[in-house]
């Protein structure tokens, strides 16, 4: 009898030591809206499967959703990080929840996309704190054509993110976008990742406005008053008109993957600003 007790309450410890584990799992949850273009959802495509293996090797949930009414209170409560995959919110309290979520100490990525905003367009720009505030890029001003990898610049070489990368690296193939603020003037925001000058010309046209020659493009970057980081990756290069099949992997450097999983790693552990 003695031994049988002994059995079973080792066993109702280990039932519990594994609630208790997968109750402290951190939680990722991805939202995506998937709508256009087709190298976004492309990109989508891949993303999904690519987080998914993450959170196996480093431990944590992931779940995505593209009902964006899930950005309220009660659900939030229950996200660690949440990424932004390739839009972002247009109802006016979802954008509330998200902002409230944000200045309670909630951790943020977005991709690409989610930090597009033009007017007229689809996509304007009516969200003064999201654009200016929060990413403080302001108004998407152009971009790269077609797309191509890049040599990426360390900006910040003291930040956690970056750790192993090197002062270089080549990234995947991508669109790259230029921006209406200049972010080296603000002094909220720590550049991470810029394009460096050895990638000029980049870009192919045939545009001429869609090569870039010169200048100072950021690519990755957080603001110290937030756990976010925004990165400008996540679209695909594809066969246009043609088989509209993809063409490249956004997930096709192992240094740019290192940054994401990095990045991913410090806003989970970040402690939350109280």
């Amino acid at each position: 009898m003695n031994r049988i007790k002994k059995y079973l309450a080792f066993a109702l410890f280990i039932v519990l030591s594994i609630q208790v584990h997968s109750q402290t799992k951190k939680h990722i949850v991805a939202f995506f809206t998937g709508r256009e273009d087709l190298a976004h959802i492309s990109f989508l495509q891949e993303a999904v499967p690519y987080f998914h293996d993450l959170a196996a090797r480093n431990n944590f949930l992931f779940d995505t959703t593209s009902n964006w009414s899930n950005l309220n209170e009660a659900y939030l409560e229950r996200c660690d990080l949440l990424l932004f995959l390739d839009t972002r919110p247009d109802d006016s309290l979802q954008r509330l929840a998200f902002r409230k979520y944000m200045d309670h100490g909630g951790a943020w990525m977005g991709f690409h996309f989610a930090g597009f905003a033009l007017s007229p367009s689809d996509f304007p720009m009516n969200w003064e704190w999201y654009h200016h505030i929060f990413l403080g890029a302001g108004a998407y001003k152009g971009n790269t054509w077609r797309p191509t990898p890049a040599i990426l610049n360390v900006e910040d070489s003291s930040h956690p993110v970056v750790r192993g990368l090197g002062k270089t690296f080549k990234s995947a193939p991508n669109e790259w976008y230029s921006w209406e603020e200049d972010l080296r003037k603000n002094k909220d925001i720590d550049i991470l990742l810029s394009i460096h000058p050895s990638s000029f010309p980049l870009g192919t046209g045939p545009k001429p406005h869609e090569i870039w020659h010169d200048g100072f493009y950021p690519v990755a970057w957080t603001n110290k008053n937030y756990r976010m980081i925004y990165f400008n990756v996540g679209h695909n290069d594809m066969d246009y008109g043609g088989t509209n099949k993809t063409l490249s992997s956004t997930f096709s450097s192992p240094l740019q993957n290192r940054f994401i999983e990095q990045s991913l790693t410090w806003l989970l552990n970040r402690p939350a600003k109280k």
